[in-house]
């Protein structure tokens, strides 16, 4: 198994907001050994005439071409908007700014 001494359970469940039990860290700790004993082994694997690429798989676009339409006039847009002023949508408050 993978030496994980050097990872620091506590510390990375904490960046997650993560409250952990002892049998939890237990549990997670030898899981995460497996992983990355798992990723020792396919350090083994020879890529030296494999070309790098960022996908899998090649990208194409598969969207049609953009043709400018008129858009919708402000009242239609406003039209279903549970609340609006001055030509705006109101929505509730969702920053606290003290």
């Amino acid at each position: 198994m993978a030496d994980i001494s050097h990872i620091d359970i506590d510390y990375a469940a904490n960046l997650a907001r993560l409250e952990l039990t002892a049998d939890e860290r237990s549990r997670i700790s030898s899981q995460l050994a497996e992983i990355l004993a798992y990723f020792e082994r396919i350090r083994e694997v020879d890529v030296s005439n494999v070309e790098p690429t960022a996908h899998a798989v090649p990208l194409y676009n598969v969207m049609g071409e953009d043709h400018p339409q008129p858009g919708l006039r402000p009242e239609e847009a406003l039209g279903n908007a549970p609340m609006q002023r001055d030509g705006l949508f109101v929505v509730p408050k969702v920053v606290d700014d003290t």
